[in-house]
């Protein structure tokens, strides 16, 4: 279903690593700011399910979520720096959804400009599958360098940048 991990994305608003703002372009987008805690994961699905909901995409909801819990997963356990308390960071992962007339994005942007690595979890391993599932359960993903992060960052000089990481679902043309 999914394609590389590595694929660009042909579109210019992902790879600036922001919603797009052009009406005509995009039929609905939304964006949600995540704190650095494990527990951002449920917001980010309590998120999803109002957005597609408000969106008329309910049906959609159990894909979508799994993918998007599996996102925000990833930037909060390999994006973030570890030797910093969570508790003190600025909230530095964003979901961004976006709808046009035939297709869903869900896009994660965290501070980590390393590139996601599917790996082959063993059986017995408890985690290791994220990316996997993102695969299987849309029909393409990918990730890019985005710019910088925050508005105070430009103004410390040292603009933080880091990546985006997106999944499409393509939409039936009923929708």
């Amino acid at each position: 279903m999914g394609t590389n991990g590595s694929t660009m994305l042909d579109f210019e608003p992902l790879r600036q690593g922001l919603p797009p703002i052009d009406p005509s372009a995009v039929s609905g987008s939304a964006t949600c700011t995540l704190p650095a805690r494990y527990e951002a994961v449920g917001g980010a699905r309590q998120f999803t399910r109002s957005t597609l909901t408000g969106w008329g995409l309910s049906e959609r909801f159990d894909d979508v979520a799994l993918v998007v819990s599996e996102l925000v997963t990833n930037a909060l356990r390999h994006a973030l720096p570890s030797d910093v308390p969570r508790e003190s960071q600025d909230p530095p992962v964003r979901l961004h959804l976006m709808r046009w007339t035939s297709r869903l994005v869900c896009a994660v942007r965290d501070p980590s400009q390393s590139s996601p690595v599917a790996s082959q979890a063993p059986d017995s391993a408890e985690s290791g599958r994220g990316l996997f599932l993102v695969e299987s359960f849309s029909d393409s993903w990918g990730w890019h360098p985005s710019p910088a992060l925050g508005a105070d960052s430009a103004s410390s000089g040292a603009a933080l940048r880091g990546k985006v990481v997106w999944a499409l679902f393509r939409l039936s043309d009923s929708v």
